[in-house]
């Protein structure tokens, strides 16, 4: 089954798609991506361990959320035709917290058709904990 990608003409400055809410994310949700990254730092799994690292419980490491955020773009842009992704962590994430994800073109090049999108995610608190920027290539057949 193939999808329909957006062309260039129909991905405009200031467009925004429809956001994307995750959670509450689990303990589970944790380990799991924890386990497949291959980083067992235990202040992400152990309860005893993050506390006394100064954490009210394990948490969720950075690329979690950086996993999530451009995997909202990606379903709305396309995987094949990011070109780049930058990311900023601003706050962890703990069990029991919804994110929403969510971006805007920021930007568009005609001559290359490419666009630059700036995206973010925002705990159930209003904070954002994840900004990011991604450049799509959306020419025919990139």
């Amino acid at each position: 089954m193939s999808r329909s990608l957006p062309a260039f003409d129909a991905v405009q400055p200031g467009g925004e798609p429809p956001a994307w809410a995750v959670g509450p994310i689990s303990r589970t949700d944790i380990v799991r991506y924890q386990g497949a990254s291959g980083d067992f730092n235990p202040v992400h799994h152990d309860e005893g361990f993050a506390r006394a690292s100064g954490f009210d419980a394990p948490l969720g490491v950075g690329m979690l959320t950086a996993g999530l955020m451009t995997t909202w773009a990606t379903r709305w842009l396309g995987a094949e035709r990011v070109r780049s992704t930058r990311v900023r962590w601003k706050k962890p994430v703990f069990p029991g917290t919804t994110v929403t994800f969510s971006g805007t073109v920021a930007s568009r090049d005609a001559e290359a058709a490419r666009v630059d999108l700036e995206l973010q995610g925002v705990d159930d608190a209003g904070d954002v904990v994840v900004l990011g920027w991604m450049t799509f290539d959306l020419s025919e057949g990139a």
